[in-house]
């Protein structure tokens, strides 16, 4: 593998793309119509390059771990493609740049927000919470939500309530989308002695974790129509995707095969696009009956 892309692959390209997204979404919903390019353009850049900072910093304190897991070991590190120092410049030059660039070009709170994410994840999560308790996802998930909310921020410079309810979707909606691997991945886990939930409490114990959380979730995902913040469009698209999430919670109970948590898994990355593009689509053929800041 080439140089660039190994360090490509540092920045967790999938999972980054998830976060700008729904970080996009955020500035879009926060003003009635469409936005000023400006914040949405480097305010999407700087939140990319934090949020891949952070994934670098995530390979390089799971080096141990990675090269004993069979979904991670292909890594840079753990394959010698790249060595701690390379990555740990690559993180902190991508970091540094994030918070030029949003101090510079968008605001003070955004670059804030930004950063404090990522040392939640990077360090509170990746560092301590994975390695300490089983309930490691559910309590550093608060990094991972914050998105939507650096979004908002970017063009209104506010940390608006709504933009917390945003946060609170993807919150909840952490658990049951990574519990779901973790099933799969169990056994990885436990041969790296990460305390996940079906590691120390059992495949069972987890899936109906994974249903209360979904549950859950789709009362969660009800509250942007009834605090006024989305209309039926919106509740619709809620209700459809929220059902299907729970269908596959229920099924997963008694699932047909090993293979089933990995197709949930997969469903719940759908999920959360689905249910953040209604948002959007919502916004702009329902006005809303709030005042956005």
């Amino acid at each position: 593998m080439i140089a660039y892309a190994r360090y490509f692959e540092l920045t967790k390209p999938r999972v980054v793309a998830l976060i700008v997204f729904t970080a996009v979404i955020g500035m879009f919903l926060a003003v009635p119509g469409l936005p000023p390019w400006r914040p949405v353009l480097f305010g999407s850049l700087g939140i990319w390059l934090a949020a891949s900072s952070a994934a670098a910093i995530n390979h390089l304190l799971d080096q141990r771990i990675d090269a004993l897991m069979a979904r991670t070991a292909h890594r840079p590190l753990p394959t010698g493609g790249l060595n701690s120092r390379q990555v740990l410049v690559f993180a902190i030059v991508l970091g540094v740049l994030s918070m030029i660039l949003l101090v510079w070009q968008v605001n003070v709170l955004t670059a804030w927000l930004t950063f404090a994410s990522l040392i939640g994840y990077a360090i509170v999560y990746t560092g301590y919470l994975k390695r300490a308790t089983p309930q490691n996802i559910v309590i550093g998930g608060a990094a991972g939500a914050a998105p939507p909310v650096l979004g908002w921020a970017a063009i209104s410079n506010t940390v608006d309530p709504h933009a917390l309810l945003l946060f609170l979707i993807i919150f909840i909606w952490t658990p049951p989308h990574f519990w779901a691997l973790a099933i799969f991945r169990r056994e990885d886990y436990a041969r790296a002695l990460i305390p996940m939930l079906p590691v120390i409490y059992g495949v069972t114990y987890t899936r109906w974790q994974i249903l209360f959380y979904t549950i859950l979730l789709f009362i969660v995902t009800l509250l942007p129509w009834i605090t006024g913040m989305s209309g039926l469009f919106y509740l619709g698209g809620a209700i459809v995707l929220g059902g299907v999430f729970l269908y596959y919670a229920i099924r997963l109970l008694d699932p047909p095969d090993e293979l089933f948590a990995m197709e949930v898994f997969k469903y719940s990355i759908w999920y959360l696009m689905a249910l953040f593009a209604f948002l959007l689509i919502d916004h702009w053929i329902m006005p809303p009956t709030f005042t956005a800041g």
